[in-house]
């Protein structure tokens, strides 16, 4: 059985990006897989970076002490599922907090002769599901820096046999039938994933 962490990052229950979600849990439960559900907003997941938690960044005795459940889940997943809006082109402060104060030297990487060597190479599928405002286009005129984050940095960190970045562009001006097609799309996503 599989175990996944899916982090979600929207504050709206009724969203769009509240549906992906729930598409993503729903398709891999009924594969049989271990989901660890984790709504960062409905935990009240605290993005800050605290003063105190930057000081000690570097001691993986100290480090992990403040978000140690967090850490737990995600060295406990083999797949990581990451599902968010783009906002002004970056992930929701939410999520982005997560990967600063949970993806850790010692927990995401080891600084090995100053380079980062990848540490969670137990997460063996990553993807992350998407919507984004504006065109695919105008993100690419802007260097589409979550698509890069993920496909670069996390991606790094993990080495995954399977990866997908599914995104659903011009979400401003997306149809029903569209809409609907990218739902369709991800729970297909995760069947194979």
């Amino acid at each position: 059985m599989t175990r996944a962490l899916v982090l979600f990052a929207h504050p709206c229950p009724e969203s769009f990006s509240a549906a992906l979600h729930t598409t993503v849990v729903d398709t891999l439960t009924a594969r049989g897989w271990s989901v660890d559900d984790c709504d960062l907003n409905a935990e009240g997941f605290s993005p800050v970076l605290t003063e105190a938690e930057r000081r000690a960044y570097h001691d993986e005795d100290l480090n992990t002490a403040p978000v140690q459940s967090y850490v737990d889940r995600l060295l406990a997943a083999e797949a990581l599922i990451m599902v968010f809006p783009v906002w002004n082109f970056g992930y929701p402060a939410i999520l982005k907090g997560f990967l600063d104060r949970v993806f850790l030297p010692g927990v995401s990487f080891k600084l090995v002769d100053g380079k980062v060597r990848p540490n969670l190479t137990h997460i063996r599928k990553l993807a992350a599901v998407t919507t984004y405002g504006g065109t695919r286009v105008r993100a690419f005129m802007a260097g589409d820096p979550p698509r890069k984050s993920v496909r670069r940095a996390v991606w790094h960190v993990c080495r995954p046999d399977k990866m997908r970045y599914l995104a659903l562009y011009d979400m401003n001006r997306a149809t029903e039938p569209q809409r609907n097609a990218f739902l369709i799309r991800v729970g297909q996503e995760m069947e194979h994933l």
